[in-house]
């Protein structure tokens, strides 16, 4: 099953020259959007994440196999020499 393309909408800023040679330069003038999106989402879309913890949090199986391994550390610690 295809997933639907997300919507994408045109945005103007305004960089330092400097900065735009550099992006044109670097990332290619024509991934510059791509970059500058890659770059802002994790500052600003926090529902992935937020959803993505929720699932794992139901996922009882997963959740009592990570319990049982953080158990485990406890006792790893204790034979640690000092």
């Amino acid at each position: 099953m295809a997933t639907k393309p997300k919507p994408h909408h045109k945005l103007t800023i305004t960089v330092e020259d400097a900065v735009y040679r550099g992006l044109r330069k670097v990332i290619g003038p024509r991934h510059i959007s791509r970059f500058l999106n890659d770059l802002a989402r994790p500052h600003v879309v926090r529902n992935d994440l937020d959803e993505g913890y929720r699932a794992m949090a139901a996922d009882e199986a997963r959740e009592t196999e990570a319990m049982a391994w953080s158990e485990g550390l406890v006792g790893d610690v204790a034979d640690e020499r000092r």
